[in-house]
């Protein structure tokens, strides 16, 4: 299951979670672990996203005439811990798990959007321009969240495994709690 593909990659194939009775208990474990560890990291990415994402809102807002506040302003309350609920729309577009987006040599579209600086030139963007980068921004969040949804369903999967072995007596809990 390791080799070159990326972590991503490898959670997000069909065969990660299939035949499991056939896998040790050591390597349900590490894939559990895997996919605890990508669960972290799209939650980190789905964090910044929504950041960036409330913080575009916002401009177009201001730039609209719907707000009179200057986004300094605004900014400790765009960025306080209320989300935003503006990016999660599953009607929106639908999405495919299978493949994630890749953007010029090789690049993931989570690189790409995490590393514009668009922010750094806010006042110099056009405002179809600020609406496109939002637009990109959202895709690349609903991405992110199916692959997450995608970790977690997997991970169901496997600790249900888990769960049957230690059920049937197949596993030693014991084991277990003496390894931590």
């Amino acid at each position: 299951m390791t080799g070159q593909r990326r972590r991503i990659d490898q959670a997000l194939d069909p065969s990660f979670a299939s035949d499991l009775d056939t896998l040790s208990i050591e390597e349900l474990r590490a894939r559990r672990e895997l996919l605890d560890v990508l669960d972290t990291e799209l939650s980190y990415y789905r964090r910044i996203l929504h950041g960036r994402l409330d913080l575009l809102d916002f401009e177009l807002r201001r730039r609209a005439g719907l707000e009179e506040r200057s986004l300094i302003d605004a900014l400790p309350e765009i960025l306080a811990d209320a989300p935003s609920g503006k990016t999660s729309n599953p009607l929106d577009k639908e999405l495919s798990v299978d493949a994630p987006p890749r953007v010029g040599e090789g690049r993931r579209a989570i690189d790409k959007a995490l590393g514009d600086d668009f922010l750094t030139h806010l006042p110099r963007i056009s405002d179809n321009e600020l609406a496109g980068i939002r637009d990109s921004l959202a895709d690349t969040e609903r991405t992110v969240s199916e692959q997450r949804r995608a970790v977690h369903d997997a991970y169901d999967v496997i600790t249900g495994e888990l769960t049957r072995r230690y059920r049937e007596g197949l596993a030693d809990a014991d084991e277990l709690l003496s390894a931590n």
